[in-house]
């Protein structure tokens, strides 16, 4: 690290021009590419993806994606004359748009069911040529402004469907990311004192974040990655970049304050502070490409996304924040460290106040702590095994948006279960064939929670058959996946029984139903790789089997917590609705992998910077009492101020008034402020007093055999110290 240290800043102007230079290109190719994000949730070999298949080959027209537009009178029918004309010219205008393939009017035979039993509302089916992802917002746009130029002060016109979504993307603005932001800055400042060393962070995260954004949309382009993706590495990559700045800046400033020339601060700020951010953005990354052994395409989309900004988070975080730091000199200090340095001199600065006492009241009262540490994280805990995945859609939406008006007209016009019919797709051979499958359309008509069963035209001399099932509940609903269930694994089986058909569930909401399904198989594989991971990487960092093996039980306790704070805040609705995200409904099913994968990143970080200041002090003293006291009162500060920035920035992110990404920031939000304040502030120093020399702990065969890897090498000497500044303003923050 020191070469390249050393020549960032000695070149700072030239590695900033780089900087820019690359942002710039970056960003010139992606606006000229365009962004070709794919929402990816088949998943191969599923009933959903079999049937899908199946309605693609025999009904090549419907290949395209479908969108809904609907309308709702205020006063008398939609089947009055003005309505009816207003309406049906507009329809016209739709399918005369060379990305429509055809349009279902309810006003011909073939839409007679399409308008409810009061006569208030209606609506006509769009099928594209293209999939959504095909078409672009501009052709997305035209059909949602046709629609909405019927609409008067009696006829209320909206569309929904995935078409329809695409006018929506960025409708929430960078409000979250600007509160993120300010409320970063406000904490940096409280802990540097200084302005400028304030800004820093801020700069390098915006560079890297920035860079990664454009060439996420470049990689759009070449794979499955989901627009979701790229507000999530937006959420990752703002949290680990001001963390990590911080971390530099704040050894850098202790340098300086010890007087190293402005260089020397850097270099030793890099070679210390610098390997560990690349130790923990590692940990990070390999998390994250973790989730390609899933092998779903919509987490492969999201691990490429995400991996790419902390990657460029990592690189400027040792590249571009020693250039910065060399154009600001003695400046990151404020003017009162600068005055208190030209006045006393150099000295070198003794944890004080609130850390010491913290510290020394864990010494007192260790198994006290540990209870109560233990006990909060089991309440929190326990809304955790009411956990139900699910996916997000249109109902959860902002009230504001058209698709979600929509949603709430069809739902209010034919039920609630309308937004997510399920189309039982059959492959029938011969007469026998058709009328057992018409046998089971009529047993399906008897099931309780069952609103209406409609076979759908079938195509001449192709031996596909569809029938559309609306169930009564919603598509979130647990009773709809009760249905999916209880048709494949009881009614279908049975009326295939002595016949040659094959019936296969499909439809949006058993996709996603199977999505699920398929994560929460997955999630145990996946949370044993992260574990076994993290205890190999921090048995090889610090030469203990006691150490690795409590954190991995504090990992997976402050994980089931964060998801237990998700289960109540939103399956159980207890802030959905305030939110503006809509009521009570699954957990995202892909959320805790990602989030697994990010957590265990951020915890090693943290643990890491703890725990070797401890292990540092039992190398020297092997005395673990005074170990886990100097590690306290060294690391807390800065690890409690990163953990607050991470906070603030994850929970801003419930601005943009989206279920999914609120879940996750509140998600990592909770996560962190657990791993902080609780795991690594409560139980781990509890834990290690109360375990006492049993945490350094290793067989010898086994040290033989382990390579050595050091994450923070010993601080070289001091060089030349720099001239005493003319003058100085805030307290410093204490990192270890």
């Amino acid at each position: 690290m020191t070469p390249l240290a050393r020549w960032c800043f000695r070149h700072r102007l030239l590695v900033l021009l780089m900087w820019l230079l690359a942002l710039g290109g970056i960003s010139v190719a992606s606006q000229a590419a365009g962004p070709a994000y794919a929402n990816v949730f088949s998943v191969p070999g599923t009933e959903s993806d079999k049937a899908q298949d199946l309605v693609k080959s025999a009904f090549p027209e419907r290949a395209g994606d479908m969108d809904t537009v609907v309308w709702h009178v205020a006063d008398g029918t939609v089947r009055d004359s003005a309505v009816r004309e207003r309406l049906s010219t507009t329809l016209d205008e739709i399918d005369g748009l060379d990305t429509v393939g055809s349009v279902t009017s309810p006003y011909s035979p073939a839409g007679a069911t399409q308008i409810s039993r009061d006569g208030r509302t209606a609506y006509a089916r769009i099928t594209y040529h293209k999939t959504a992802e095909e078409l672009s917002v501009e052709e997305a746009e035209r059909v949602v402004d046709a629609a909405a130029a019927a609409r008067t002060d009696g006829i209320k016109v909206e569309v929904s469907g995935p078409v329809a979504e695409k006018t929506e993307e960025g409708q929430a603005g960078n409000i979250a990311e600007f509160v993120g932001l300010v409320a970063a800055a406000v904490v940096l400042y409280l802990a540097f004192g200084s302005l400028l060393a304030m800004l820093l962070p801020l700069i390098s995260a915006l560079f890297s974040v920035g860079t990664g954004m454009m060439t996420i949309k470049l990689l759009s382009h070449g794979a499955d990655v989901p627009e979701l993706a790229a507000t999530l590495s937006t959420l990752i990559g703002l949290g680990v970049g001001i963390d990590y700045a911080l971390f530099i800046i704040t050894r850098h400033r202790q340098g300086l304050k010890s007087g190293l020339a402005p260089e020397e601060a850097a270099v030793r700020a890099l070679n210390t502070s610098g390997r560990a951010v690349l130790f923990a953005g590692a940990t990070v990354c390999i998390a994250l490409l973790g989730l390609l052994a899933l092998r779903l395409e919509f987490l492969t989309g999201v691990a490429i996304a995400t991996t790419t900004v902390v990657v460029l988070t990592m690189v400027a975080s040792v590249t571009f924040m020693p250039a910065l730091l060399g154009l600001c000199g003695l400046r990151v200090l404020s003017r009162r460290e600068r005055r208190r340095l030209a006045d006393e001199g150099t000295s070198e600065e003794e944890p004080r106040g609130l850390a010491v006492r913290w510290a020394a009241f864990v010494q007192r009262r260790p198994g006290g702590l540990l209870t109560v540490a233990v006990v909060v994280l089991a309440v929190l805990t326990i809304p955790f095994f009411s956990l139900r995945l699910g996916i997000s859609d249109q109902g959860n939406r902002p009230e504001s948006n058209t698709t979600r008006q929509a949603y709430d007209m069809l739902e209010d016009g034919f039920g609630p279960g309308f937004n997510g019919p399920l189309q039982l797709v059959a492959d029938v051979d011969g007469t026998s064939d058709r009328d057992a499958l018409q046998q089971l359309a009529d047993t399906v008509r008897d099931d309780a929670n069952v609103g209406s069963v409609v076979a759908l035209p079938a195509q001449p001399g192709t031996t596909t058959a569809v029938v559309q099932v609306i169930p009564k509940t919603a598509p979130q609903d647990e009773a709809t996946s009760d249905l999916i269930a209880r048709l494949r694994d009881t009614t279908i089986p049975a009326a295939e029984r002595g016949t040659t058909m094959n019936v296969y569930v499909g439809g949006q909401t058993a996709t996603f139903d199977d999505f699920a399904t398929v994560m929460l198989g997955k999630l145990p594989w996946f949370v044993l790789i992260v574990v076994a991971l993290g205890f190999l990487l921090l048995l090889v960092a610090f030469r203990s089997l006691v150490i690795p093996l409590t954190a991995a039980v504090m990992n997976l306790l402050a994980a089931a917590a964060s998801f237990g704070v998700l289960v109540a805040l939103f399956q159980w609705g207890w802030l959905s609705g305030p939110l503006g995200v809509g009521g009570g409904g699954p957990v995202e099913a892909f959320l805790p992998t990602v989030m697994l994968a990010v957590l265990f990143g951020l915890s090693m970080d943290y643990q890491v910077f703890l725990v070797s200041r401890m292990h540092e002090e039992w190398v020297h003293s092997h005395d673990n009492r005074k170990a886990v006291t100097v590690g306290l009162t060294n690391t807390s500060r800065v690890i409690n101020a990163a953990a607050v920035i991470m906070i603030c920035v994850f929970s801003a992110f419930v601005f943009r008034d989206e279920r999914i990404i609120s879940e996750f920031g509140v998600g990592l939000a909770a996560a962190v402020a657990l791993d902080a304040f609780v795991i690594r502030t409560m139980l781990v120093p509890a834990v290690m007093r109360v375990l006492g020399t049993a945490n350094w702990w290793l067989p010898g065969w086994l040290d033989k055999r382990l390579p050595h890897l050091t994450v923070e090498p010993t601080d070289v000497p001091p060089s030349a110290p720099c001239p005493p500044p003319a003058s100085a303003n805030a307290p410093d923050l204490r990192a270890n």
